[in-house]
């Protein structure tokens, strides 16, 4: 019986010892991570604010506008583009103008041949040759019905004839003038199976349809040309956005398949019918568009800017994303060593001149200082 006491005692007192020295133990981990402070500042120094070319500044009050985003076109007023065709059928016999030709107003561009011209002129011709007498019945059966010598119904028939053949005379005229065939030349007897197609503007030739020796019919588009001496921008703007918008306003565009560069304009025309995609169409005067080689039919990029607000900014270099987030470096000390800064979360909402907007600025005092330059490498993914 005192044997098992004694065992029972001594368990309890080696319990006792484990338990003491594992308390001593927690204790002593307790205070090592109590005496451990995390510091998320970074530090950078005088020579690494120098080498890298760091710079600091406060929050700036910057303009930035409001603006509807729309896309569009290069295009050219209607005067400026032509479709040339036949006013008759034919066969293409002569062309020497190739794809971006320039071409003067009244040139030559194809010549047109077709067997039915001569068909025309013979008819002209003859007609031209049957008017003289026509006419010259017309007046003697005029004179002798005044005085009651012959029967109205010979005068009839010879103001019949005669108006019939008149009115026949001046159409096949005006389509002799169409095809470009002078009836002056036709009455001299000068009869011919070919006829030219002359430029009614002058600009480039945009598009060439036609080949020699292909049959063109009055429908077929020959070619086209486009005076690029005056371009404007057509832009498609959504029902939603057109009360905004105001001639005069102006219009930032760029062409994102060619360059990045941003080009002016400003809104001349606003349309007054909606499209079937429900867009209105606005007309906007390019600035200095001879300083550009713009085309027409390059797609743009645009914003017609509505209204301008001040608001506090930051260069676009103070500003980095990661994760969907953006993040400054505010200035949190500075000593003869060195900066210390933080990292904080900011939300931003313009970009505009390389000048970002700050729309949460107002957790900021007015004196807070940023990195501004040098920041990139610095903000980590918290």
């Amino acid at each position: 019986m005192k044997r098992h006491l004694y065992n029972f005692v001594s368990l309890f007192l080696l319990i006792t010892l484990v338990s003491c020295g594992n308390s001593e133990n927690n204790t002593d981990n307790d205070a090592a991570n109590e005496s451990v402070v995390v510091d998320e500042r970074i530090q950078i120094t005088k020579a690494q604010f120098q080498q890298n070319g760091m710079q600091i500044n406060s929050l700036e009050e910057k303009l930035f506008p409001e603006t509807i985003q729309t896309t569009g076109m290069i295009d050219v007023p209607p005067q400026n583009k032509a479709v040339i065709s036949a006013s008759m059928g034919g066969y293409i016999k002569n062309t020497a103008l190739l794809l971006g030709d320039r071409v003067k107003k009244g040139q030559a561009l194809v010549t047109i041949e077709n067997p039915e011209f001569v068909s025309l002129q013979q008819n002209y011709l003859e007609v031209s040759q049957q008017m003289a007498y026509l006419k010259s019945e017309y007046d003697r059966q005029k004179i002798l019905i005044e005085e009651n010598i012959t029967s109205q119904k010979s005068f009839l028939k010879a103001e019949s004839d005669y108006k019939t053949a008149q009115a026949r005379f001046n159409g096949l005229r005006k389509q002799l003038t169409m095809l470009n065939i002078s009836p002056k030349n036709v009455e001299k007897g000068d009869i011919r199976s070919v006829t030219t197609i002359y430029a009614p503007i002058s600009g480039y030739i945009t598009k060439m349809n036609v080949t020699m020796g292909k049959y063109v019919s009055a429908a077929t588009e020959i070619l086209e040309i486009i005076d690029n001496e005056h371009i404007h921008l057509e832009l498609s703007v959504f029902e939603k956005d057109i009360m905004k918008i105001q001639k005069g306003q102006v219009i930032e565009f760029k062409i994102p398949e060619a360059s990045s560069e941003k080009y002016k304009a400003k809104v001349h025309l606003i349309g007054t019918s909606i499209e079937e995609n429900r867009t209105i169409k606005v007309h906007g005067d390019i600035e200095d568009e001879e300083q550009h080689n713009f085309l027409t039919g390059m797609f743009v990029e645009a914003g017609i800017i509505t209204s301008n607000s001040l608001a506090k900014a930051l260069p676009e270099t103070a500003i980095v994303e990661l994760n969907d987030k953006f993040y400054v470096l505010i200035l949190e000390a500075e000593n003869s060593e060195g900066y210390s800064f933080k990292q904080v979360e900011v939300k931003i909402n313009h970009l505009r001149n390389e000048y970002v907007a700050i729309e949460d600025a107002e957790q900021f005092n007015a004196d807070s200082k940023f990195l501004t330059k040098g920041a990139f490498n610095l903000i980590t993914d918290e």
